[in-house]
């Protein structure tokens, strides 16, 4: 049944909301003021299918890519951008007043710099006998097969070519085939999920697919099937060699950002702890002027950032240790040295060392996060320790979705 609807207001997922009969309902890449036309979705009762604008919003332009709407990688082309920043911003601030945390919150820094610079492309043969390369649709598992895709980072051209080449290799059946994709320095940097076991002839030719497809290496499960050479990332005035399938943040501008925030809230700090340091985007530049003690629960990430360090001149001790922070988090005794803290914990958050951190005396506490409410979560118990939070800055890597990062500064 087509319904009739006018939307009230973006929410914080980027759908279009309105009210009908007392319930919230969504409807995907609508705008605020917009009447449309829109049908039930499935088994979803508050999800609508859009149909038609019947009034569109002055806000409203046209999506630059062909496969919007289909593609679920992005969810907002469809608004101009000064009205989509204030949105993004406006996550924030309404994220921390429903946690009842007052602070001010800085405008929000636009890193999307020359695009993505990772990716995972998904292939999967359908019921047809079809073999699909691309990404998931939205809110879906059907894969849209991608020919090309205008956000990435040029370090990523060929990306979908090499992907497309290594999934009819290796043919996919009902399980997806999951391709990750980083941008190196020096090629590109492919980790395969969800093929069996390589037979031994087929190394020859995924060698020669490496050397079409200029691949600095490729992994299965993080295991090591070619290297033609080392991938390798600037950090810094550092050169860090990528473990296999190894987290790294969208784009280059992003790092670049969400590092010079931390470096500004660190300064004046002589000894700094680093946690959930990843490969060393932060310890790498804090460096530069400070003494570092960097942790993570990834054992070959820390493995990259020792040896970089070793390859290094110029920097200032910098201490890498593997250790589970959520598991063992760093106690109060342990944290009595440092003059400030810096965390970046994945999406969950990182409940039980915040509380640790909230038990110390540490001066400084630089949160970076990519979950404004795990974020406000962690806020709210430094705050009930005994901190005051400076400032909050936006940083927006993530053009075209909801997704929403930040850096902020906790000083007792």
């Amino acid at each position: 049944m087509v319904e009739r609807l006018t939307i009230d207001h973006v929410g914080q997922r980027g759908d279009g909301v309105t009210f009908a009969g007392g319930e919230a309902l969504f409807v995907p890449y609508t705008l605020a003021g917009e009447t449309i036309d829109a049908e039930r979705v499935g088994e979803h009762p508050e999800r609508r299918h859009l149909l038609r604008v019947e009034t569109a919003s002055a806000e409203r332009i046209d999506p630059f890519c062909t496969y919007f709407g289909r593609c679920g990688g992005c969810a907002i082309q469809h608004w101009q951008p000064d009205p989509y920043q204030a949105w993004k911003r406006q996550i924030v601030i309404d994220t921390l007043a429903h946690a009842k945390i007052e602070c001010p919150v800085d405008p929000i820094i636009d890193a999307h710099g020359a695009g993505r610079r990772r990716i995972t492309v998904h292939a999967r043969r359908g019921s047809d006998g079809a073999l699909r390369v691309g990404f998931a649709a939205a809110a879906s598992h059907a894969i849209i097969a991608i020919d090309d895709c205008p956000i990435l980072d040029p370090g990523l051209a060929g990306a979908l070519d090499a992907a497309r080449a290594l999934a009819d290799l290796l043919k996919p059946t009902n399980k997806p085939l999951d391709i990750q994709i980083t941008a190196a320095s020096n090629g590109l940097d492919v980790d395969v999920r969800g093929t069996g076991p390589l037979p031994t002839p087929m190394i020859a030719t995924l060698s020669r697919l490496a050397e079409q497809h200029k691949l600095a290496r490729l992994t299965r499960h993080g295991e090591l099937v070619i290297m033609r050479t080392p991938p390798v990332i600037e950090l810094g005035t550092a050169q860090v060699v990528l473990p296999p399938g190894s987290f790294l943040q969208a784009t280059t501008a992003g790092e670049e950002a969400l590092a010079a925030l931390v470096v500004k809230a660190c300064k004046g700090s002589k000894y700094i702890a680093d946690l959930f340091c990843g490969v060393g985007p932060f310890a790498l530049r804090l460096a530069a002027k400070s003494r570092i003690a960097a942790f993570d629960s990834d054992a070959g990430a820390i493995l990259s950032l020792q040896q970089a360090v070793k390859e290094t001149s110029g920097l200032k001790p910098i201490k890498a240790e593997a250790r589970d922070l959520f598991r063992r988090p760093l106690v109060p005794q342990e944290l009595r040295d440092y003059d400030a803290v810096v965390f970046d914990p994945p999406r969950q958050g990182a409940q039980a060392q915040v509380e640790k951190l909230a038990a110390s005396k540490i001066a400084v506490v630089v949160a970076v996060s990519c979950n404004v409410q795990t974020f406000a979560r962690d806020a709210r118990a430094l705050i009930d320790g005994g901190y005051k939070i400076e400032s909050v800055t936006p940083v927006d890597q993530f053009r075209h979705t909801p997704h929403v990062e930040l850096v902020a500064r906790f000083k007792r």
